[in-house]
């Protein structure tokens, strides 16, 4: 699920009822996810894609048995936290950054002032 779309899916992950929290996702961004939730005291349940192209990574459905959670609230309304203690911030989720400004409505300003000397 990502973040920018609130709606909740609820889907079955082996025979259990679950949230689903993403599709698609990597090996690595499901490790990043189920220590994060699991962190959170939420039981995840993970599920392999079957893969219609031979060789392909292999992809991972992600979900929460907790079936009223919904990741997009949990992050804006600040009750997950990381394992160093801060909140989860959407750039966290997103893993753009590891030590993000909570002020994610704040845009950091790239352009650079040019002289000519």
């Amino acid at each position: 699920m990502a973040i920018d779309n609130a709606k909740h899916i609820i889907g079955e992950i082996d025979g259990i009822r679950c949230t689903i929290i993403e599709t698609g996702a990597t090996l690595e961004r499901s490790a990043f996810l189920s220590d994060l939730l699991s962190f959170n005291n939420l039981e995840i349940k993970e599920m392999q894609e079957a893969s219609e192209v031979p060789g392909e990574e292999l992809k991972y459905t992600i979900g929460v048995t907790d079936l009223i959670f919904n990741p997009v609230f949990a992050i804006y309304e600040r009750q997950l936290k990381t394992r160093e203690g801060s909140f989860v911030t959407p750039g966290y989720w997103k893993q753009e950054c590891i030590e993000c400004d909570p002020r994610y409505w704040m845009r950091r300003k790239t352009a650079r002032k040019t002289s000519d000397g």
